[in-house]
């Protein structure tokens, strides 16, 4: 037996590159993915190296599941444009008993209560009357990021306040799920919304612009970096830590709306909560300390899972959920995975799923099951339990948890 199998990681080398350690044993990971990684680990100011969490896969820009450790440079495009996407998830009081047989009207309540989504033309994933605690969050907001568009005017124009406390698409959601011991959990996943990628798209192209007039080489354009010191590196963090703060603030503030809806419910009995409740980033930047050197940890679709911390990481619709307590794992620089990653393309997963199947994935969850969420069904994903047993290292389960009612963007 080798070394390398005796490791809980497994260890790509390149030429010229520092090392990929991968948290991936008896996880897919596509080519696509491998070569991000191998090109990420050749930039010359990555921190010892370059780590893959086991819900890897091929991302805009980088990995989704890595985590970049770099001294005096970041990446705009490893960051991404969801700046701040995240996770909070609360215990409740509430019983499984306690639900009603239907949960029907309940997802119609969230779904009335937190705008999800959008169309064409009119924005449905907007505020269009601002209620009272998003315009107080906001006013707490609104003076840092006149700062920012003052510097950089193409940020202005996003919208802003109307997306504060909405879900948005995609991958967002809202659940009620059970855990072991069948209480009742209240978790939803959300990010920064337009303005967040109104930031990351415009330092981003600042970055390649910049990357040209240096006559800088990369690996891949999506490389593109600012280096500390440099013309638009403090911009970028200024701006890049307040879509951060929008982000968790809105995800704050959608905790309450579905709390309340819940307290308003005839058919539920007077519950208290928030005994357990995390809040965490998974698409963000963070100044730490490892191995000895100052450095801004990228976390690309990944969780710090420093010693003794708490971090949530979602299953599928129709999976099972984790609340999880970091182990400190110095050399995954204390992280873990952000859910179980997916193992196809949203276009591969409408392509080879029907309706039906995906009614069939979500037997006994109340959810949409239309052709729009078919992408997101819980086939497109890699196998929860397979990404958990590989990062067995990383985190001890503290909560499994089940869905029962899940609302998607």
């Amino acid at each position: 037996m080798t070394a390398q199998a005796l490791l809980p990681y497994e260890i790509d080398q390149h030429d010229g590159a520092k090392p990929v350690k991968r948290w991936t044993k008896g996880v897919p990971v596509e080519d696509g993915a491998l070569r991000q990684l191998a090109n990420l680990a050749k930039m010359p100011f990555i921190h010892r190296w370059v780590a893959a969490m086991p819900d890897a896969h091929v991302g805009k820009g980088a990995t989704v599941g890595s985590v970049i450790p770099t001294v005096g440079a970041i990446i705009p495009a490893a960051v991404g444009v969801d700046l701040g996407c995240g996770m909070i998830a609360v215990r409740t009081s509430l019983r499984a008993v306690d639900l009603p047989e239907s949960l029907g009207a309940l997802r119609s309540a969230i779904e009335a209560a937190v705008p999800h989504g959008r169309t064409r033309g009119r924005d449905r994933g907007a505020w269009h009357d601002l209620p009272a605690p998003v315009a107080a969050a906001w006013a707490g907001l609104e003076g840092r990021l006149d700062v920012i568009t003052d510097k950089h005017p193409a940020i202005a124009g996003a919208n802003t306040f109307a997306h504060l406390g909405t879900l948005g698409g995609g991958n967002h959601f809202i659940e009620l799920c059970l855990d072991e011991d069948d209480d009742v959990w209240v978790m939803l996943h959300s990010g920064s919304r337009g303005i967040g990628n109104r930031i990351g798209s415009h330092f981003i192209r600042l970055a390649r612009e910049e990357m040209k007039r240096w006559f800088v080489h990369l690996p891949d354009l999506d490389l593109a970096y600012f280096p500390e010191g440099s013309r638009y590196f403090g911009d970028y963090i200024e701006a890049l830590t307040w879509a951060q703060d929008f982000a968790r603030i809105s995800r704050e503030l959608m905790m309450r709306a579905v709390l309340e809806v819940l307290a308003a419910a005839d058919d539920l009995p007077p519950f208290t909560y928030g005994d357990l409740a995390v809040n965490c980033h998974h698409n963000y930047v963070a100044r730490e300390r490892h191995y000895g050197k100052d450095v801004f940890v990228t976390r690309k679709g990944a969780v710090r899972a420093g010693l003794g911390e708490l971090g949530i990481i979602p299953g599928s619709m129709g999976a099972r959920s984790y609340i999880v307590r970091g182990k400190g794992n110095r050399e995954s620089f204390c992280s873990c995975s952000h859910g179980a990653g997916r193992v196809m393309s949203r276009t591969e997963a409408r392509r080879r799923f029907t309706v039906d199947d995906h009614a069939a994935a979500t037997a006994g969850i109340e959810c949409r099951k239309d052709a729009a969420v078919i992408d997101e069904t819980p086939a497109a994903y890699k196998s929860i339990e397979a990404v958990m047993a590989a990062q067995a290292d990383l985190v001890e389960v503290v909560h499994t948890l089940r869905q029962v009612l899940c609302v998607k963007g």
